[in-house]
């Protein structure tokens, strides 16, 4: 485990979780990216950490530290054990999700509908953070649907705050609970980077990260020089890896020098050989890695072999190379 002094710097940038997208194999490949970043997990709900396959639900790669588990839930007690058994799997922080907007996380009440109940997510964070020593944290909205951000935040942030949690990522909008489905609320709420700014004024001693909208290193630093202890990054990160990722460890941290894509592509075939030797499948990995070479020439022939080929039956280390073989190296 990382410990938790180092947390708040490797927080400086993160990778958001995504449902389907930020599994084990994402999370590996983004490590062969940045060394620094903090990677999320997608989230997993309480109840199937409690009750499921847990081996499936939570094994991880050691070299993906620091990771943190994003935990879905309302139920205090189920919220603590599930804790208590990601904490024994070895996760850096547990993280509980105030922010997703999807029908499903709505009908489980949990996600962005426990804004509306601040009391609530006090008595869960409080169970978790009497169940383990790891870090608990907290990602949320603005706000939902008729409330008004500029009163519901501060609220939010104090109540939860009181309940021991000191670092928490806020997605700068609003989300609509009805009407709007989970894409159109990453994309239509408008963004409020103001009032997130004027939360880390009001709560200095808060570690408050801001997400929504950020797509480039640029954007991330310019966030970091208003004020705000970290960022995360979602899809730009998934979708252009080397552009996001590539280059933060030097821009962020003042570590090293840009990563060269081929490098990633090396490095990650001990990875793709291990998964195939236990009976994983090609695709499982490679989808996650389309974007490595985004920009380049031949990126176009680097995503149509894998994404024609690695779904099929025997495709292995041959296609991978054949691939790459696509993408013009610099001369």
């Amino acid at each position: 485990m990382v410990e938790q002094t180092n947390l708040p710097a490797a927080s400086r940038l993160s990778v958001a979780p995504m449902m389907d997208w930020t599994d084990r194999h994402c999370r590996v490949f983004h490590r062969h990216i940045s060394r620094r970043a903090l990677l999320y997990t997608e989230m997993v709900t309480a109840p199937a950490v409690v009750h499921g396959k847990r081996a499936q639900l939570l094994e991880f790669s050691p070299e993906e530290h620091p990771v943190a588990l994003q935990l879905g839930g309302s139920d205090p007690a189920e919220l603590a054990e599930a804790t208590r058994i990601a904490a024994d799997w070895g996760y850096d922080e547990i993280n509980l999700n105030c922010g997703c907007p999807s029908d499903r996380v709505q009908s489980g009440a949990f996600g962005a509908v426990l804004m509306k109940t601040p009391e609530l997510v006090a008595r869960c964070v409080s169970a978790m953070i009497a169940a383990s020593s790891v870090e608990v944290t907290v990602k949320c909205r603005i706000g939902v649907d008729d409330q008004v951000p500029e009163e519901v935040l501060p609220d939010f942030l104090r109540r939860v705050s009181q309940a021991g949690v000191r670092r928490f990522t806020i997605h700068a909008r609003k989300a609509w609970l009805q009407g709007l489905s989970p894409k159109d609320n990453r994309e239509i709420p408008p963004l409020d980077y103001p009032l997130v700014h004027a939360m880390k004024a009001e709560f200095p001693d808060l570690h408050l990260s801001i997400n929504g909208g950020i797509a480039t290193l640029e954007e991330a630093g310019a966030q970091l020089a208003a004020g705000m202890d970290g960022v995360m990054i979602g899809r730009a990160a998934y979708h252009q890896p080397m552009e996001v990722l590539g280059g933060a460890d030097a821009a962020i941290w003042g570590e090293g020098a840009p990563v060269d894509p081929f490098a990633v592509a090396e490095a990650m075939k001990p990875y793709i050989e291990a998964h195939l030797a236990t009976g994983g499948r090609l695709h499982q990995i490679t989808r996650h890695m389309l974007g490595l070479f985004h920009g380049r020439p031949g990126a176009r022939g680097w995503r149509r072999v894998l994404s024609e080929g690695a779904t099929r039956e025997g495709a292995g280390l041959a296609l991978y190379e054949a691939a790459l073989a696509e993408v013009a190296r610099p001369a």
